[in-house]
This record gives C-alpha cells, sequence and structure tokens, in this order.
C-alpha cells in the first residue's frame, strides 16, 4: 500500500475553495495522479481523523509553454475535492 502522504501532496488554497470549506464544508487537495478514489478517501481519513463522506477527482492537463524557440508543457496533475462529515474540519485551511 502507498503511504499516505505520498498520495495527499498538497492543499489547494484558492478563493473558490476557501469558500467551499464555509459552504458546503468541502476541502480541495493535489494528490497523486496514480491515486484512485479510495486510496484518497483513506489517506485523509489516516492524516486528519475525519470522516470522508464523498470524494471527487479532476484531471487537471499542463499548459503548453514557451521558452524562446523551445517549448514545452507544464506537468499534469490530479486534482481531488473532499466532503466532510459535518462538524468535521481540517484545522490546516481554517485562517
Amino acid at each position: 500500500m502507498i503511504h499516505p502522504r505520498n498520495i495527499v501532496i498538497a492543499p489547494v488554497i484558492t478563493e473558490k475553495s476557501e469558500g467551499q470549506v464555509s459552504g458546503n464544508n468541502t476541502y480541495t487537495f493535489k494528490v497523486s495522479i496514480n491515486a484512485n478514489k479510495i486510496e484518497i478517501k483513506k489517506a485523509i481519513e489516516h492524516i486528519f481523523s475525519v470522516k470522508v463522506l464523498n470524494v471527487n477527482t479532476i484531471r487537471m492537463i499542463g499548459k503548453p509553454k514557451r521558452l524562446g524557440k523551445y517549448s514545452g508543457k507544464r506537468p499534469d496533475w490530479k486534482k481531488a475535492i473532499v466532503t466532510l462529515r459535518s462538524g468535521d474540519k481540517i484545522a490546516d485551511f481554517e485562517v
């Protein structure tokens, strides 16, 4: 089994994700591109000691970039939107 810290890479903190925390009790994370919803759910529950109700995942495609005559693209990554049980909170997101 993959270690939970290798599945959950970092929180995604934007204006939209902060609004979802206060309104819907949902949190957004950058996760491993190979992780599935079940692994993400178990990792979040293990790391933060909360109860996860729902996990939605989105594959984010890297943008093409250029530097002079050289072209390339940013890496692809996966975003997970996690809904928690009412009453549960993740302290890292609280401002």
